[in-house]
């Protein structure tokens, strides 16, 4: 499995891996900040942005298995990794096994209670299969504050504040890429996220959470500080589930404060 993958700017290396939707560009708000400090290497997972779905089940397992031999193939042993949503969960899975450096994962999933799981899920399907309903009249809703509140309040604290630049190439992931289902499917039916006890992970541990999150409620937050103990936990105030839309700016300075 080759992953597709960007590199931009010059220095330590960080590597970002994106949640469910629109591959690397999902950190697009960001990227440009983020490459004026490091060397920036963001991939698109199976099934997303350009890089070909897996064969046979999708799991978070095996997600993290192509993000580890993506490290390895590219001599990358000990770099800091930053994942939000899934992804977030992903470079928590790598700190479990002790793969990459210092660690962000910005509201990462994998936490829920069964409550929370189905409210998840039950609330997630329905918005992915309006948006694909909806594909080809994306960029007239999103370019509307309107269209941005009503399509977008699950994920975000202020959408009628956020452009349509920001937001459409996720929305447009979430209905095109093929791993969409799957991958949720992982999420959802899938085991919960373990831990890691004090004193096993390779490098500092953050994790960013939105105080208005309503994907991964905020209250999962303590359960993961619970499994991976060695972690900073960091709140993003007027924010939901995605940092790199609600707050650019502190996601960006939280991420080079807490890699080297």
């Amino acid at each position: 499995m080759k992953l597709n993958h960007i590199r931009r700017g010059s220095g330590r290396p960080l590597l970002l891996v994106h949640g469910l939707g629109a591959g690397w560009q999902s950190w697009s708000p960001i990227l440009d900040e983020l490459a004026e400090h490091r060397e920036i290497i963001a991939v698109d997972l199976p099934g997303f942005g350009e890089t070909a779905p897996l064969t046979g089940e999708v799991s978070i397992a095996r997600l993290t298995d192509s993000v580890a031999d993506f490290i390895r193939e590219q001599g990358l042993e000990g770099v800091s990794t930053v994942g939000q949503s899934m992804g977030g969960r992903i470079v928590l899975e790598l700190a479990r096994r002790g793969v990459g450096g210092d660690t962000v994962a910005l509201d990462p999933g994998g936490f829920w209670n069964r409550r929370e799981l189905f409210v998840f899920g039950a609330t997630l399907r329905p918005s992915i299969a309006l948006v694909r309903a909806l594909r080809g009249r994306l960029p007239a809703l999103l370019g509307s504050s309107v269209g941005r509140t009503l399509l977008l309040a699950q994920l975000s604290a202020r959408p009628w504040a956020l452009s349509e630049e920001t937001v459409l190439p996720d929305v447009r992931g979430l209905a095109d890429s093929p791993a969409t289902g799957a991958a949720l499917n992982a999420l959802t039916k899938g085991p919960k996220q373990q831990g890691a006890p004090a004193g096993t992970v390779p490098g500092r541990v953050t994790i960013g959470w939105g105080r208005r999150d309503l994907v991964t409620v905020p209250r999962q937050a303590a359960r993961a500080a619970e499994l991976f103990p060695d972690a900073v936990l960091h709140w993003f105030g007027r924010c939901g589930h995605f940092p790199q839309w609600d707050a650019p700016a502190e996601a960006t300075q939280l991420i080079l404060d807490s890699t080297d």
